[in-house]
């Protein structure tokens, strides 16, 4: 795997390269919109589980969305509250959202702003990525930047050798992962935030 620059992760996210980087949770891989299926084939991923986007600020992630006025309230106000951070939120789909990023077809779309300054630092420069986590579909995420390149050589990583001396990249634990079902949320997955 190469390792990368900030600045030439960026280019490489850009030019439609899969890309690896540090989030609060575990290390993600990356890669444009329109260019998602590239990580079902390097992760070995069932087409049955969609990538979620990841972006810098709130602003870039309506226009994948479809809310009306009073849905688009409430749905900010659990923003406010939880993002920067450890939570994803899935929402209808707009027809912005390219279908390789969830090839179900279903029209939903995972959501979330990571509450990590290096990975907030990547998505002002490239837009909104779709992301998931560092690993073998099934396998438990990988944690350093020695286990992402052996398992993924041709993905651009982020050289964050410094960080990792104080241990693993991001805490190790899945983001919260909620579901708009009309009038309340689902939880599809329990990680460290809960909402109430």
């Amino acid at each position: 795997m190469p390792l990368g620059s900030q600045a030439e992760v960026i280019q490489a996210a850009i030019a439609g390269q899969v890309v690896s980087f540090p989030t609060d949770t575990v290390p993600a891989l990356a890669v444009h919109p329109e260019q998602s299926g590239l990580i079902y084939g390097l992760k070995q991923r069932d087409l049955n589980k969609p990538l979620i986007l990841m972006a810098a600020n709130v602003e870039d992630l309506w226009p994948y969305l479809v809310a009306n006025p009073s849905e688009k309230q409430i749905w900010q106000t659990v923003m406010d509250q939880h993002w920067p951070g450890e939570l994803t939120l899935v929402f209808p789909a707009s027809n912005q959202v390219p279908s390789a990023i969830n090839p179900r077809g279903d029209r939903t779309i995972g959501v979330r702003i990571p509450h990590q300054a290096i990975a907030l630092e990547i998505l002002q420069k490239t837009g909104p990525l779709t992301t998931t986590s560092a690993n073998l579909s099934g396998q438990s995420p990988l944690q350093t930047l020695t286990e992402i390149a052996e398992t993924f050589p041709t993905v651009i990583a982020l050289d964050c050798a410094n960080l990792e001396q104080n241990g693993p990249i991001g805490n190790g634990y899945p983001s919260t992962v909620a579901q708009w079902q009309g009038k309340t949320f689902q939880i599809l997955r329990q990680g460290r935030v809960k909402l109430t």
